[in-house]
């Protein structure tokens, strides 16, 4: 396949990736951090199951496509970083779920593709840091704007 050929499914993917529900799906994913099996079920059993779902399904049929050479994988990866964070994301608790779900193949793509990554094992964790932060920074603005609310 072509640069050119691969460029286009990555532009392709990018813009299923702004579709109203996905990004929806999206940004309902970035605040989702799972630290337990029990996270996860949450998710899968309440409102949010669909965006769930959605996300990781999204990327790991996109890593099926790279780790069966539809897409470059450089290419991709410098493209792209977006699995990367939902992999860390899952990543803690995957075993977990392929046990529970007797399902060994979930994200075996998304899986597959991210460890090939240089230094991933120091990269992940680095990751699950930064948004744990972002989420304290979130729940700090929160607060405020709460907060003066209840004051106007």
């Amino acid at each position: 396949m072509s640069k050119h050929d691969d460029a286009e499914l990555i532009l392709k993917l990018y813009d299923l990736r702004r579709e109203p529900v996905m990004r929806e799906a999206r940004n309902w994913m970035f605040t989702f951090n799972p630290t337990s099996i029990q996270d996860v079920f949450d998710a899968l059993l309440g409102e949010h199951s669909g965006h769930y779902r959605m996300v990781i399904s999204y990327w790991d049929m996109a890593a099926a496509m790279v780790n069966n050479g539809a897409i470059d994988e450089t290419l991709f990866n410098e493209t792209n970083g977006e699995h990367i964070f939902v992999y860390s994301k899952i990543e803690p608790v995957i075993e977990e779920i392929r046990t529970m779900f007797g399902s060994p193949e979930f994200l075996r793509n998304l899986e597959t593709l991210v460890k090939r990554i240089p230094n991933i094992d120091e990269k992940l964790p680095a990751m699950r840091e930064r948004m744990r932060k972002f989420g304290e920074m979130r729940a700090e603005r929160a607060a405020k704007s709460e907060a003066a609310a209840a004051v106007a």
